[in-house]
């Protein structure tokens, strides 16, 4: 059987069940892929190929996923065959002693990891150009721009077709910045969906969630459904889900109250190949029958981010100080880019009582989310405010955080509508809808109340099937 680079998961799996095709060449041909893309990209990183052949000849779980190869984000996802840099040279080759629920599960599925996908440090960011990686990670649709952050590798590894899915976590759209930016499907789900233990209880105060970068919505939602539900001792859970996410996407959903906004939320006009996205979008659903009606949520926006860049500095300083701890030493020159620098230095502002404030105001935001709903079932937006970045744009040699992520020209502009969803906790996602004259993916972003993740994915899946995607292709993906 050949290998294309444009099969989704579920159909690679098809073919091993079948015999047409076995994981080792699978396998065989991810890493001929890794050889021939990835010196433009970047993307690939820490390969255990020997961890990977002695996983196929352990004999593979009867998995959805069974013999397909598959990548994990460097970041998080600890296990004990794949060591992680994290993103930062302050964490480089650190090895876990346990394997995270989270992989254990996607393990479960019969994948093949054989490596990691790069991140910016710490998780910070809508681009990926970790100084640990030696360069920044590229689009394979224009290596001249981001591929996104902050499951950047993932998302470059997938659109190069190195595997048809990988690995992401999302918590200000680290799932949904990159799939927009590298035209692929991208779902952060309700939050508390998945497990995050053993290491911690929640990310960035429950706004950070683990996620999946795929070609097709099926793959998505297979994966899902294999990692959805709390390990034991978690701190809460998400609402039980009506059906699952496969069941869920074999259905189409009812005809939905749709809201659209064509702008940012607080009105400022986006690019215009965004906003030609979410025009055509709105077209589909409402010759689909759906209701469609232009609005966009009130709620306060800018309050929300500011909070958001408060707590996010603090789980960063947190971060580094656990790192620091564990080696018995202070991080040192060299061990730390500017942003994670300037987080850990603003951190230093930000007393007990100014972060609890900072929980309240996200608290506060997600209650005014809930409301903007009272009206409709789905809102949509674009992506990214702009098509993807050009590299260097948003790079992390700069030690003005808070001015980073909300100053002028900052990373808020460029990206104003993910983050809404990880402070409010609604599930979310971005779906390749639109590419530019230049041939640049441009996401939209579509989102739903608390809880609703199966009436969010089944209106993914009737996109997916009235304006496919999966034929499109970059260039260097012959």
């Amino acid at each position: 059987m050949e290998i294309k680079g444009q099969e989704d998961a579920t159909f690679l799996a098809q073919q091993v069940a079948s015999g047409a095709v076995s994981a080792d060449e699978l396998l065989d041909a991810a890493l001929e892929r890794v050889a021939a893309l990835n010196p433009q990209l970047n993307a690939v990183v820490l390969i255990q190929e020997q961890a990977a052949r002695k996983t196929i000849k352990a004999g593979l779980p009867d998995g959805p996923f069974k013999g397909v190869p598959f990548l994990i984000k460097d970041l998080s996802a600890e296990a004990i065959d794949f060591p992680t840099h994290s993103g930062s040279n302050l964490m480089r080759d650190t090895k876990y002693s346990y394997d995270s629920e989270i992989f254990r599960r996607m393990r479960a599925t019969g994948v093949v990891t054989f490596g990691r996908t790069t991140s910016p440090e710490g998780g910070i960011g809508p681009v990926t150009e970790a100084a640990v990686y030696g360069g920044p990670t590229r689009n394979p649709w224009d290596v001249t721009r981001t591929s996104g952050g902050s499951s950047g590798g993932s998302g470059a590894a997938v659109a190069a077709g190195i595997v048809p899915m990988a690995h992401g976590s999302d918590g200000g759209g680290s799932v949904r910045i990159p799939a927009s930016s590298c035209g692929l499907f991208g779902f952060k789900a309700t939050r508390a969906r998945f497990p995050d233990g053993p290491a911690s209880g929640e990310g960035w105060g429950g706004m950070a969630i683990d996620g999946f970068l795929s070609r097709s919505v099926r793959d998505n939602a297979a994966m899902m459904d294999a990692c959805t539900g709390p390990e034991q001792g978690a701190p809460y859970a998400a609402p039980a889900m009506e059906m699952t996410y496969a069941q869920a996407i074999k259905r189409p959903p009812r005809r939905l109250r749709i809201a659209v906004c064509d702008t940012t939320f607080t009105g400022a006009a986006i690019d215009p190949a965004c906003k030609t996205a979410v025009d055509k979008t709105a077209k589909i659903l409402e010759d689909l029958g759906h209701h469609v009606t232009p609005d966009c949520p009130k709620a306060d926006h800018e309050g929300m981010m500011h909070a958001w860049t408060k707590i996010v500095v603090c789980g960063t300083a947190l971060w580094i100080q656990n790192v620091a701890t564990a080696r018995g030493e202070v991080a040192k020159q060299g061990d730390l880019q500017g942003v994670a620098r300037g987080a850990a230095k603003f951190a230093q502002t930000i007393s007990g009582a100014d972060y609890l404030k900072a929980v309240n105001t996200v608290h506060a935001y997600g209650r005014q989310m809930a409301a903007a709903f009272d009206d409709y079932d789905i809102i949509l937006s674009a992506t990214l405010a702009e098509p993807p970045a050009k590299v260097g744009r948003f790079h992390h040699d700069r030690e003005d955080f808070e001015n980073y992520r909300v100053g002028p020209g900052g990373v808020f502009e460029y990206s104003p509508f993910c983050a809404t969803f990880n402070a409010s906790g609604q599930p979310a996602a971005t779906v390749p809808m639109h590419w530019t004259e230049g041939g640049l993916p441009v996401g939209v972003h579509v989102a739903a109340p608390f809880g609703q993740d199966a009436t969010l994915i089944a209106l993914c899946a009737e996109l997916e099937q009235a304006a496919p995607w999966a034929h499109r292709k970059p260039s260097m993906v012959t």
